[in-house]
C-alpha cells in the first residue's frame, strides 16, 4: 500500500492446519485497517479444500469469506477444464472441472466478481482447449460474473512435470497470439482478455494487444508463483505506459474490477 498497491493476490497450499476461521480472521483483519484494499484470493480448488475442512457447502464458505472481506475470486487451478487432463496433471483430487465450474458459479450467484484462467501447452490436445473456452463461455452465459480472461503457456522449469513436455512441444510465441487472438473471438461474452507479460516476456505481452486483448495486467510488486517455474520478468509503470503507447493504444489504469483510476495522456 505504501508503495502504491491496491490489490493483493493471495493464493497458497492446501494446509489442513488453517481452518475457515483463520481465513476469516485474516481478511478481517486487513479490512478493518484498510478498507479500500482489494483482497482477490483463493482460487476455487482452495475454496473446495475449505469446504471438505470445515464440512460445509461450497457457497455457505464463500458467502463467509465474503462477509469477512473478500472482493473476488482468481481462475487459479483451471489448467485445462477436461477431467482427462486435470488426472494426468495431478490436480484432478483438487478439482474436477464441475466442482471448478460450481465454486465460479457459485460466487457469481453470490454477487462475486471473478476471473477464469486457462493454463495451456502441456498434455492437452487444441480440442481441449476448445472445450476449456466453451464451458467458460457457457458458464458466462448463465451467470455474467467473468470479468477477464487470462491464459498462459506451461512453465516447465522447477516442477515434476517437466519432463511431460519436450522442447519441440512447448508452445511458441506465435501459439501463444493464436490462443490469445481465438479466446478474444469466441469468448465474445467476456469483457476482458488479460495478456500475460508474466510468462511471455515483455515484447509478445506487448504484441498481444494487437491479438485482441485489452489488458497488460497489473505491474506487480511481488510474484513468486511464475517465478518459482523458472520465468522471471519485472516491468514498471512507466514501461507498462510505454509499450501500451507503443501500440498506438491509451493507457488507463483501472482497479480490479476495470474501473477507471487515471489515464495517461
Amino acid at each position: 500500500i505504501a508503495v502504491g498497491g491496491g490489490q493483493l493476490l493471495l493464493q497458497g497450499g492446501h494446509n489442513p492446519d488453517l481452518p475457515l476461521q483463520w481465513y476469516e480472521d485474516l481478511f478481517r483483519a486487513v479490512k478493518q485497517r484498510y478498507p479500500e484494499f482489494k483482497l482477490h484470493a483463493l482460487s476455487p480448488p482452495e475454496v473446495i479444500h475449505l469446504s471438505r475442512l470445515s464440512q460445509l457447502p461450497v457457497r455457505d464458505v464463500i458467502d463467509r469469506l465474503k462477509a469477512a472481506g473478500l472482493d473476488s475470486i482468481p481462475g487459479g487451478g483451471a489448467e485445462i477444464l477436461v477431467d482427462r487432463v486435470r488426472k494426468l496433471l495431478n490436480c484432478y483430487n483438487k478439482a474436477s472441472a464441475d466442482e471448478w465450474l460450481d465454486v465460479m458459479r457459485q460466487a457469481h450467484r453470490l454477487g462475486m466478481s471473478t476471473t477464469a484462467t486457462m493454463m495451456y501447452g502441456h498434455v492437452e490436445t487444441v480440442e481441449e482447449r476448445v472445450e476449456h473456452m466453451r464451458r467458460i463461455r457457457e458458464l458466462q452465459d448463465e451467470t455474467h460474473g467473468f470479468r477477464a480472461f487470462i491464459s498462459w503457456t506451461f512453465q516447465r522449469d522447477g516442477n515434476r512435470l517437466e519432463d511431460l513436455v519436450s522442447d519441440d512441444e512447448r508452445p511458441t510465441s506465435f501459439d501463444y497470439l493464436l490462443t490469445q487472438a481465438v479466446s478474444r473471438i469466441y469468448l465474445d461474452n467476456v469483457p476482458h482478455i488479460q495478456s500475460s507479460w508474466v510468462t511471455q516476456g515483455m515484447k509478445v505481452g506487448q504484441v498481444a494487444l494487437g491479438f485482441g486483448a485489452d489488458d497488460m495486467g497489473s505491474v506487480m510488486i511481488e510474484e513468486n508463483v511464475v517465478s518459482a517455474a523458472g520465468t522471471t520478468h519485472r516491468t514498471t509503470t512507466e514501461e507498462l505506459v510505454h509499450l501500451i503507447k507503443a501500440m498506438g493504444k491509451t493507457p488507463v489504469q483501472r482497479d480490479t474490477l476495470y474501473r477507471e483510476v487515471r489515464v495517461f495522456g
